[in-house]
C-alpha cells in the first residue's frame, strides 16, 4: 500500500465509511478506489485521472485535497502534467487571434464614432434652425391684447373631502430562533434550537464538497441529500424544514453556510468536515 493510500484509506475509517459508501458519494468505481489506496495506478483509465480522482477521494473523507496532491505528486504518475500542457497549448493560439480580430474591430468603431458624431451634432442644429424659421413670428413675438374686462381671477373653492388615510396594521414580530450549543462528542456539535415553530434549515454551498442531510444523529441510507457538489453546479441551496432531529455531514466547512430561520450557525468555517446534530425543542414561550 502506497503512502498516499495508506492516508486515502485511515481518512475513511475514521469517519466510518466503507469502499461502497465512498463509490456511492463520489460515483467513482469501487475498483478505481481500491487500485488508488493500493497504489495500483495503472487499472485506472489514464494517468489524466488519477490526480482527479485522488482528489475527488480527499475531499470526500475530509481532507485538503489541493494540500494531498502537492504533498504527494511525487507518487502520482508524471504523464498526467505533460497532457494538462498539450491541451493548454492548443487554446492558445485561438485565443490570440480571437484578441487581434476584436482589437481590429474596435479600432474600426472607434473611427466610425469620432466620424459619426460631429454629423449628428450639425443635423441636430439644422434641423431646429429651419423648424425657427418656419414658425409664424406673429404667434411667437406678439403678446395677449390688454381689455378694460381682464381682472383677477378669483380662486375656486374645492368641496371635495380629504380622504381620511387608514390606519396601516402592525406587523406581529416572529419569534427570534435561540440555538444552544448543549455538546461536542465524538466529533459532532450538537445544538438545541428553541423558540418559535416552522423552522427552516438551509446550506448554501460555494464550492467542491460533499454533503448529507439525514433524520436523527447518524448516517443512515441516503437520507435527505447525499451528494458531491461540483463546481459546474455552484453556487447552489439546500432547504429543509427543520420538523425533526436532523444530522448534517459536510466534507469542507470552508465552502458550505448553514444558517436557521436566516441565523447563520458558527461551523468553524475551516477547510476540514463539520458533523453537526439539531434538534428542535419546544421553549417555555411556546408552552404558554
Amino acid at each position: 500500500m502506497s503512502d498516499l493510500g495508506a492516508l486515502l484509506r485511515k481518512a475513511r475509517e475514521q469517519r466510518g465509511y466503507s469502499l461502497d459508501d465512498i463509490q456511492e458519494f463520489t460515483k467513482i468505481r469501487k475498483r478505481y478506489l481500491e487500485a488508488i489506496e493500493t497504489g495500483d495506478y495503472k487499472v485506472l483509465p489514464g494517468s489524466f485521472y488519477v490526480r482527479a480522482f485522488v482528489k475527488t477521494y480527499a475531499e470526500t473523507v475530509g481532507l485538503d485535497a489541493e494540500e494531498v496532491l502537492r504533498l504527494y505528486q511525487k507518487e502520482l504518475p508524471k504523464s498526467a502534467s505533460s497532457e494538462i500542457g498539450h491541451v493548454e497549448v492548443r487554446n492558445i493560439q485561438p485565443k490570440r487571434r480571437s484578441v487581434q480580430h476584436n482589437d481590429r474591430w474596435g479600432k474600426v468603431a472607434v473611427s466610425l464614432l469620432m466620424w459619426a458624431f460631429p454629423i449628428l451634432i450639425a443635423a441636430v442644429i439644422y434641423i431646429y434652425y429651419s423648424n425657427t424659421k418656419d414658425s409664424n413670428p406673429d404667434e411667437l413675438g406678439t403678446p395677449p391684447p390688454i381689455t378694460s374686462e381682464t381682472g383677477t381671477p378669483t380662486p375656486s373653492v374645492s368641496l371635495t373631502p380629504t380622504p381620511t388615510p387608514s390606519p396601516t396594521p402592525t406587523p406581529t414580530p416572529s419569534p427570534t430562533v435561540t440555538m444552544e450549543l448543549t455538546e461536542t462528542k465524538q466529533g459532532k456539535q450538537y445544538y438545541s434550537i428553541t423558540s418559535g415553530t416552522g423552522h427552516k434549515l438551509q446550506i448554501d454551498i460555494s464550492g467542491y464538497v460533499w454533503v448529507g442531510v439525514y433524520p436523527g444523529t447518524v448516517a443512515k441510507g441516503k437520507g435527505l441529500l447525499n451528494k458531491t457538489v461540483t463546481d459546474k453546479e455552484v453556487p447552489a441551496t439546500f432547504s429543509y424544514p427543520l420538523d425533526q432531529q436532523l444530522f448534517v455531514n459536510i466534507g469542507r466547512a470552508d465552502r458550505a453556510v448553514i444558517s436557521i430561520d436566516g441565523v447563520t450557525v458558527d461551523d468553524g468555517d475551516k477547510p476540514g468536515p463539520v458533523r453537526i446534530v439539531f434538534t428542535p425543542t419546544t421553549g417555555e414561550s411556546n408552552a404558554q
